[in-house]
């Protein structure tokens, strides 16, 4: 199982790269193993404010469908269209061209409520 140590993880399997002011995020090689091949993904509207632990996203797998959670508040500046076209990306590359959307993050204190690489790999 890849658990990356450059990124932070929460309890609910997304995981997070910092890059300045904004969060990348998606989710784990090991949630998309859990809920097997990935078959539709709904993203957040560019532009939206969202606040910590609200869902963000959908991700339906053959399985059923799951809530993707923001990891911190902010404001949604991106998304990934190409999982729109090809949700296969969140199982075959979970960590690069599967991430699912950006947030600018307003209060980088909610960043030490997250995960390590090694606390996330005890938990799971």
């Amino acid at each position: 199982m890849n658990i990356p140590q450059d990124l932070l993880y929460t309890k609910t399997h997304e995981w997070v790269k910092v890059e300045e002011n904004k969060v990348k995020i998606g989710i784990t090689d090991f949630a998309q193993h859990e809920i097997t091949d990935v078959v539709h993904v709904e993203l957040p509207e560019v532009g939206r404010g969202i606040k910590k632990e609200q869902p963000a996203a959908v991700v339906e797998s053959v399985k059923s469908a799951f809530d993707i959670y923001a990891p911190v508040s902010g404001k949604i500046v991106e998304v990934n269209d190409k999982v729109l076209g090809s949700p296969e990306l969140v199982n075959s590359s979970p960590y690069e061209n599967g991430y699912l959307f950006v947030i600018e993050v307003s209060d980088e204190k909610e960043l030490n409520d997250l995960l390590k690489a090694d606390d996330y790999k005890n938990l799971i």
